[in-house]
Formats: C-alpha cells, sequence, structure tokens
C-alpha cells in the first residue's frame, strides 16, 4: 500500500528501485489473443472505427476478472487489520504508506485489458483499486474508482507501465513526511485531498489463482489461493492463514529455509489469471518448516490476530480441519510444507490462554 501501484513490497512505500507497492494488489493476468473484426463501411460514409469482436473467450475472461477482483477486495478488507495494527510487531518490515493500489486497463495484457476496461471501467489513467481499511488513504476519502491526476502537484503518468513510473513519483514523496496531497478526479471534477502516511507491515497480499488448498510466502508477499479461500469459507479463518504466513515472513523462515527463490517463483505463477498447471505438481522444491518455526510463527499470528480484533478460539480447530482433509502426504497442499501439526496443537493453546490473560488485565498484547 505504498503509496500506490508498482509489483513488489505491496503494502510499503520503498524506493523507486526497490518497486514501490500499495497495499494488497491484484497481479497482472496471462496474455490471450485478442481477436478483432473490421467493420464494413456504409456507401458514401468513412469506415467505423474497428471494435474488439465480443467472444466467448472475451466474455469468459471477464467473468475471471469480474471474480478476482471481488476476491482480491475481500482480501484487502480482511488483512486491513492485521497489516496496519502490528507495525509494531513487525520491526523492520514495517513501512510508511498511503493506503490505496492503483491500476488501469494496461495492467491487464491481451483480452484482459478489454475486460478491465469493460468490467473495471479502467482506461489509459491510474485509478484507484483498492483503498485498504483504515488507512491514512481511508481516513482522507479517497475511494475505488478515483482517477490519479497528480502527486503533490507533479503530474502522474498514464498509459503503459504507468503503475511502474508512478512508483518513481511516489517514493520521493512520502519518505520522512506526515501526508502528501493528491489529486484526484471524481465525477467529472478534480478536487485536492490531503492523504496522511501510514505505518504498517510492508507484506504485499495476493490471490492466487489456483485450486490447491495452500498458501505461500516469500518474505515480503504473501499469496493465499482460491482452493484455501474457499476451506476456509469465514473471513476469520482467512485471517487465520493470512496471519500465519505474515508471522513466518516477519520471523524470516523462509530465508532461513532457502526457501525464498522456490516459493517466489511459485507466487510469480499462480498470480496469473492462469497459471502453469505444472508448476504446481509436488512441492515446487519447497522445504517444509520446522516444527520450531511452526511454533514460533502460531504465537506471533495470534497475536496479531487479537492486536487486529479477530477471534482466536477457533484458530486451533482450524488447522486441526485442514490437517485431517488435506494431510502432508498431499504434495500441493499446504501441510505438505506445513507437516508439524502435532507439537503445534499444545503450544497453540499455551499461547491462546496467555493472549487472553493479557487481554482480561488490559496489557499490551506483546508476545
Amino acid at each position: 500500500m505504498a503509496g500506490t501501484v508498482p509489483p513488489r513490497p505491496l503494502i510499503s512505500t520503498l524506493p523507486a528501485s526497490a518497486a514501490l507497492t500499495a497495499a494488497l494488489l491484484l497481479s497482472a493476468c496471462s496474455t490471450v489473443p485478442l481477436q478483432s473484426s473490421a467493420p464494413v463501411a456504409e456507401a458514401g460514409k468513412p469506415p467505423a472505427a474497428e471494435a474488439p469482436l465480443v467472444t466467448p473467450r472475451m466474455m469468459a475472461a471477464r467473468d475471471a476478472l469480474r471474480k478476482m477482483a471481488d476476491t482480491q477486495d475481500r482480501l484487502y478488507r480482511v488483512a486491513a487489520p492485521l497489516l496496519i495494527n502490528n507495525a509494531e510487531l513487525c520491526r523492520t518490515q514495517a513501512r510508511s504508506l498511503l493506503g490505496f493500489t492503483a491500476k488501469n486497463k494496461w495492467s491487464y495484457p491481451g483480452e484482459y485489458a478489454d475486460a478491465a476496461a469493460a468490467v473495471l471501467g479502467y482506461d489509459d489513467t491510474l485509478q484507484i483499486s483498492g483503498v485498504l481499511a483504515g488507512s491514512g488513504a481511508a481516513r482522507a476519502g479517497l475511494r475505488k474508482g478515483d482517477d490519479l491526476i497528480a502527486a503533490d502537484g507533479k503530474a502522474l503518468p498514464t498509459g503503459a507501465g504507468a503503475e511502474t513510473r508512478a512508483a518513481a513519483v511516489f517514493g520521493p514523496l512520502v519518505t520522512n513526511r506526515a501526508q502528501m496531497s493528491m489529486t484526484i478526479a471524481r465525477n467529472g471534477t478534480n478536487q485536492v485531498l490531503k492523504v496522511p502516511v501510514t505505518r504498517a507491515c510492508a507484506i504485499r497480499v495476493d490471490l492466487g489463482n489456483s485450486d490447491n488448498v495452500n498458501s505461500y510466502t516469500d518474505g515480503s508477499r504473501v499469496s493465499i489461493t482460491r482452493g484455501m479461500i474457499n476451506f476456509a469459507r469465514s473471513d476469520e479463518a482467512v485471517a487465520y492463514v493470512l496471519a500465519k504466513d505474515i508471522a513466518h515472513s516477519v520471523l524470516g523462515h523462509q530465508t532461513t529455509m532457502r526457501n525464498t527463490a522456490a516459493i517466489g517463483t511459485i507466487i510469480d505463477n499462480i498470480s496469473r489469471v492462469q497459471p502453469d498447471q505444472t508448476l504446481l505438481i509436488g512441492t515446487g522444491g519447497v522445504r517444509p518448516l520446522t516444527a520450531d518455526m511452526e511454533v514460533a510463527a502460531d504465537n506471533l499470528a495470534l497475536y496479531m490476530l487479537a492486536r487486529a480484533g479477530y477471534g482466536i478460539g477457533n484458530y486451533k480447530s482450524f488447522w486441526q480441519r485442514l490437517a485431517n482433509q488435506y494431510p502432508a502426504p498431499i504434495l500441493n497442499g499446504y501441510m505438505a510444507n506445513h507437516p508439524n501439526i502435532a507439537p503445534r496443537l499444545p503450544a497453540i493453546d499455551k499461547t491462546v490462554a496467555a493472549v487472553r490473560a493479557k487481554q482480561s488485565a488490559e496489557k499490551p498484547l506483546v508476545p
């Protein structure tokens, strides 16, 4: 959510060279050839401009993009309190951010560009695609659908590559300041909003477009699959998965296990609308995390959940249900990379009791 746009640590406001991003963002989609037909000109009239032929594939692209956008919006909503309320616990991974994401039609190649225009109303101008609840952007009144015109009076880029080029504008402006002036267009009228900077965990949260029941983190990104979201069902259960992966990121477990590159490849793949399914066979070269790492991540995740206002009473039963329905032998499932369920259960009980005791005594929720 930093500043706004690009593709890397989602929520943070990093230098342009590190690809500044905004909170959680929808990944660009895969390329599908666009079909079009040239209309026949009537006698005495110039030929009409070519219009894309609406094919079944284009309609499918629109449906897929609409579902992706709806699910990503849900992830924004669920992740927001985890990311904003836990900046203290994220330590060195906390960053300054404005709290929104932005895209235009060029964020989606091929038929998905036309789908983005038809379904989401995108054109050449960067448009707010999501606002992180509780962020400075939300408090300033930025809304999904607002066009981005300028930042501190500096015109923002448009057209292809605008997301990436906007990083060079936002990066220097957000550093060491309390707010930024944003010029937006809404309902045909320009207005200037003062957007406060917010501290939050610099973890990007994305939807993974695959049906295996899993989630992944490479240390700076978390991707939760469509299959895991369907399994979890409730927002609270989705928050359990996100919190545990955020905790693994903060604790540096994937770096310790040298899993970062392997998981990064998986996240890049499932961020597409049409992932390469062959890359989802087996464990993808990811080493299983140790029991000590799992216990430590549960401990931190439970504090994060409580600080974010989520209930923690069903945390243990959720992971038991997952382990029973999708045990470790299912190689592309969550438990294949997190097989140590037995030692986690008594440790979860202990942490839940400790968190509740601190809540009752009105003590700080810090591990």
